[in-house]
């Protein structure tokens, strides 16, 4: 299948961190489709060659293992071209649509790697030049939007030129292999859907931490959050696979409609729910992986005074049936003391023990980062003896040994789903609307709160305040127990 994959922001750190080393991988792996063209568009004035040294030396900036050899790139790089454009003018998407259709590609992929404000600009011009034809698919990098208005403002611009089933609005968490698995998990095995409810689970908890500070990125981070960063997209997406209803097919809008109802069903924030179950936080100086580390308010190009959050946790509900009164716990954070993101289902313990130590409960960790696989907790005998003292065991599952072959990355495998039309990993518009719905609250709560955020050291697991917000259930994080 031929296809044109044009990079909007072809030069930017999107590009040649995530993108470039995505694609090298499905083309090292045979997997990116015969016939392509991965044209970028800046407004650098390169020649084909120039961008494909360009791409080469940011290689060296990606891992080892992920390197292409010299005899690798040159292939690649035949795969490259160039074109430049200034996105506000009319006359370069009048070109570059000339470009196109001299090419005629099967398929066409607008890939918009740009910042997030350029996007009613570049999708309102697409419109105007007429791209945005029948097997043109626009792909749009998060955050969509900073609130619900504005999020409402791209989605209406970019229905105004392309179909729902063209508009791709990409979340890289979607195609992380573990992800993938939580579906194959609940809907491909009867094992666990018996005690997925409330019945059996006491609650559930998310947790996508991250070692690492804002880095270079302060002027960005500084007007996104960790609210909007992670919770609004990561997490909720993470939870509404934990918590959606087996859809009837696995159609792409089949499972989205189903995502939609959980969104739909969580406990909406009130003035008193944010104060009671939301915790914000913002890191100071500490120690991480024994090497000082500064303060958010050091960081590069982060205003003096910022109130920005780099931590939230959160207690939330899903009032339907399967869910009701299970606590749902959401927590991320930068500069915490390890980067690692995972699921906790947490069950009940028996309902009556008959052994010593019975009291404790099973639960099942789906470890999405950095390892990826599953781990159940049980409790077991080590003797015969009649009062013997249960002792937790667990069943260990880890997906990188049990697969021999090398596993697709997160971007990999959304690149080839953009160009092949598969849309299961994309999120639909009504979906993020609802996700921005929810948080709102929250967001104008902390607007007018003068208390700002609550300070927590680097290298720690965040504020007291998020143990004690879980704490209050009798329960704790997982890193905590």
């Amino acid at each position: 299948m031929s296809f044109d994959l044009v990079l909007f922001g072809g030069t930017g750190d999107l590009t040649w961190r995530k993108l470039m080393p995505a694609l090298f991988q499905a083309f090292r792996h045979g997997k990116l489709p015969a016939q392509g063209r991965i044209l970028a568009v800046a407004r650098d004035e390169r020649s084909d060659d120039d961008y494909r040294r360009f791409i080469h030396e940011r290689f060296e900036e990606v891992e080892s293992a992920k390197r292409p050899s010299d005899e690798e790139f040159a292939r690649f790089a035949e795969l490259l071209h160039y074109r430049r454009m200034d996105l506000s003018k009319p006359d370069d998407y009048a070109g570059l649509k000339a470009c196109i259709d001299e090419r005629g590609a099967a398929t066409v992929v607008l890939f918009l790697a740009t910042s997030p404000h350029l996007f009613t600009q570049i999708c309102a011009q697409l419109g105007r030049a007429g791209l945005n034809g029948p097997n043109v698919r626009v792909v749009l990098e998060k955050p969509l939007g900073h609130d619900l208005q504005s999020a409402l403002e791209i989605n209406r611009t970019v229905a105004a030129s392309f179909s729902e089933r063209q508009a791709l609005r990409i979340d890289h968490y979607l195609g992380k292999p573990s992800v993938q698995n939580l579906m194959a998990l609940r809907f491909g095995n009867a094992l666990f859907e018996p005690l997925w409810r409330r019945e059996s689970i006491a609650n559930i908890e998310i947790t996508l931490a991250e070692s690492i500070g804002v880095g270079t990125r302060g002027e960005f981070y500084d007007r996104t959050g960790a609210m909007r960063d992670m919770i609004q997209n990561h997490a909720l997406q993470l939870l509404t696979m934990i918590a959606m209803e087996a859809p009837a097919s696995s159609d792409a809008d089949a499972i989205r409609d189903e995502k939609l109802k959980v969104l739909r069903s969580l406990k909406p924030f009130s003035e008193a729910d944010v104060a009671r179950d939301v915790v914000r936080g913002q890191y100071r100086a500490g120690q991480v992986n024994g090497k000082p580390a500064p303060g958010y308010l050091e960081e590069v190009r982060v205003p003096p005074g910022s109130r920005t959050e780099t931590f939230v946790a959160l207690r939330t509900e899903v009032q339907n049936w399967r869910w009701a009164g299970v606590p749902f716990y959401l927590r991320t954070g930068k500069r915490l003391a390890m980067p690692d993101a995972h699921i906790v289902i947490n069950f009940r313990t028996v309902p009556h023990a008959i052994f010593p130590g019975a009291n404790r409960a099973n639960k099942l960790v789906i470890k999405l980062q950095p390892e990826d696989g599953l781990e159940l907790h049980l409790l077991a005998a080590k003797g015969s003896g009649q009062h013997e003292l249960l002792s937790p065991v667990s069943l260990d599952l880890d997906f990188d040994k049990a697969f021999a072959t090398e596993r697709v990355g997160a971007y990999e495998r959304l690149l080839l789903d953009a160009i092949a039309g598969r849309l299961n990993l994309f999120v639909r518009s009504d979906e993020q609307e609802q996700a921005w719905r929810w948080v709102e609250p929250v967001l104008d709560h902390w607007e007018r709160d003068g208390s700002g955020p609550r300070p927590y050291a680097a290298g720690s697991w965040g504020p007291p305040a998020a143990s004690a917000l879980i704490a209050r259930d009798g329960f704790a994080w997982d890193e905590e127990q």
